[in-house]
């Protein structure tokens, strides 16, 4: 995972309106695939207050390049790309909005995959479409972007069985492409100078409750029907049996 922002910003400002509505797309679509685990492993941690909504009795464990945001006693500092556990320990696998982070993305899913159980579950969410890249991409370290169908082939060739796979974030989508076509034009008329656009977009308490509103949309559509587009991608997949 790259070191070019130290922890997740959701750590410094969980009141922004993009993480307190990918808690609850992310809760809509994926506790249906929770199930009753042994053994949870969640991955990228630094990023705990999206994931609140996947504890319960099970045992579960943290993982994350930085200290910030794990608990201790559970937490463990490491890398997605060479985990630290025995093959086959868990029965559930989380990385939310971690993948985009590794230089070798294929690494990351194989070694996600090794540690998971058979029937186990590997659950992940990662920035959509490779022409939204902007400085904020670059700011948080990621390498790149994708699509649902490079994903799902990504965690396929993974050895892994998609469940389902899904566009997210699509009823605020228009808004998105809108502001990542602002926020390139911006930066070229500012361009070699350190832009304020690596800051999080502001956003008025009218339009706070916009987007709130719109993303309801999303977590209600989501809970039987996959979303054709949207600004993330969001997947669930299966670990064969021997």
């Amino acid at each position: 995972m790259s070191t070019t922002q130290l922890g997740s910003s959701s750590l410094h400002h969980p009141e922004y309106w993009w993480y307190r509505a990918r808690t609850a797309l992310l809760s809509t679509f994926f506790t249906p695939f929770l199930g009753s685990p042994r053994m949870v492993l969640d991955v990228g941690s630094a990023d705990a207050p999206s994931a609140g909504w996947m504890r319960g009795d099970h045992p579960q464990v943290t993982l994350d390049l930085f200290p910030d945001g794990l608990v201790p006693g559970e937490g463990v500092c490491g890398s997605a790309t060479a985990l630290p556990f025995v093959d086959e320990a868990f029965d559930v696998v989380a990385a939310f909005d971690v993948v985009e982070h590794c230089e070798d993305d294929a690494l990351a899913l194989s070694e996600l995959a090794r540690v998971l159980a058979p029937g186990g579950r590997m659950l992940l969410s990662v920035p959509a479409y490779q022409w939204a890249w902007s400085d904020h991409d670059e700011r948080a370290g990621h390498h790149r972007r994708y699509t649902r169908r490079r994903l799902v082939s990504l965690v396929e060739d993974a050895g892994m069985s998609v469940t389902r796979s899904t566009y997210a974030f699509g009823s605020v989508f228009p808004l998105f492409v809108a502001e990542r076509a602002a926020r390139r034009v911006r930066r070229g008329r500012s361009a070699g100078a350190h832009s304020a656009e690596n800051r999080l977009p502001s956003v008025t308490p009218r339009v706070d409750r916009l987007l709130m509103a719109l993303s309801r949309v999303d977590a209600r559509l989501l809970r039987n029907k996959n979303l054709p587009f949207g600004s993330s991608v969001f997947l669930a997949a299966v670990k064969p049996g021997p």
